[in-house]
């Protein structure tokens, strides 16, 4: 794809037909197209034709340094007109605050979301093929799920959303009057580990430390198997791996989810399904999506975390294919 190498599997039948048969599925933050293992057959045995993709940087997929002359020239930011346009954000308490949203990465990295929205776009067109794909996306591949809609609206026929991400470190997410004092020392952490990080991240990146660590975000303990964790180490271990890591760290702007569902060019319907026991994200903000008028609805799942395609794919996997189902009216 614009000259890197992208890694992607693919399940079903190609004679699939429909407006949502054939279904693309974006991975979260550090992780990959393997984290939609225990789906991607369920979904095909339904029916569909569904694909998992590494978006530029993670899991097989290319890893170009963020901000060389190659990466940058494909950057999804060239050509658009990034500012900080205002935006209605939600609070965690479930309320509402008016905050201007700064869209451009502050390193000009290849890796945000606008590049990500443009690679499952042409993803669609050069690889699937199908006049309109459903897109489902775990975390912060939310954002560049959405994006892509907002950019195509042509292309995308729905987007299921499990667990969204609301992106804390973002600059717009800070408190008004602490931001002057936040941000500067994110910044000086962020730029400390791009630069020094490197020994710490080879400590963190043990099969005993990642277990440890996914023990967090996954409620479901039994699903935090070797397997699991193989399959999220292995390609974090690959050269280039350490450099997007923290430069993603680093990624303090760009859209975020209630700016884009209120975006008037999202045209989509938008399920939204969240594990109650997440301890990322917010119960109150999370349930507060239901406001927008793109969003069919919102599912609390009881019992599983922040990954509960995962955690409990016999009751996405249903909820997945219901939704998918109920929009190409089959």
């Amino acid at each position: 794809w614009r000259g890197f190498n992208v890694r992607y599997q693919t399940l079903g039948s190609e004679r699939c037909a429909g407006e949502c048969a054939s279904v693309v599925f974006v991975h979260g933050l550090f992780v990959n197209a393997d984290h939609w293992r225990r789906n991607l057959p369920g979904l095909a045995d339904a029916g569909l034709r569904v694909y998992s993709i590494d978006l530029l940087g993670y899991g097989y997929s290319d890893k170009p340094a963020p901000c060389s002359d190659a990466a940058q020239a494909i950057s999804g930011e060239n050509g658009r007109e990034l500012g900080a346009p205002a935006a209605e954000l939600g609070t965690a308490w479930g309320g509402r605050r008016r905050a201007n949203v700064v869209q451009a990465h502050p390193l000009g990295s290849v890796y945000n979301f606008y590049t990500w929205s443009e690679q499952i776009l042409d993803f669609i067109d050069e690889v699937v093929g199908a006049d309109r794909v459903c897109i489902v996306a775990n975390s912060i591949g939310s954002i560049s799920a959405l994006q892509a809609a907002i950019d195509r609206p042509d292309r995308v026929s729905g987007v299921a959303i499990v667990n969204p991400n609301f992106r804390e470190l973002h600059v717009s997410e800070q408190p008004d009057l602490l931001r002057p004092l936040v941000m500067p020392i994110v910044s000086a952490v962020q730029k400390a580990l791009r630069e020094n990080g490197r020994p710490l991240f080879a400590a963190l990146a043990k099969p005993a430390v990642v277990k440890q660590i996914l023990m967090e975000p996954y409620h479901v303990s039994s699903a935090v198997t070797d397997e699991l964790v193989d399959v999220l180490l292995s390609p974090l271990l690959l050269e280039g791996a350490a450099d997007v890591v923290f430069d993603t760290l680093s990624y303090s702007a760009g859209p975020l989810p209630e700016q884009q569902l209120a975006d008037a060019r999202l045209q989509a319907p938008v399920l939204v399904c969240w594990g109650e026991q997440d301890p990322w994200t917010p119960r109150a903000r999370v349930l507060n999506l239901d406001r927008f008028e793109s969003v069919e609805r919102v599912v609390p799942l009881p019992g599983v975390g922040h990954c509960p395609h995962d955690e409990a794919p016999d009751v996405v996997n249903p909820l997945l294919i219901e939704f998918l189902r109920g929009l190409s009216g089959s």
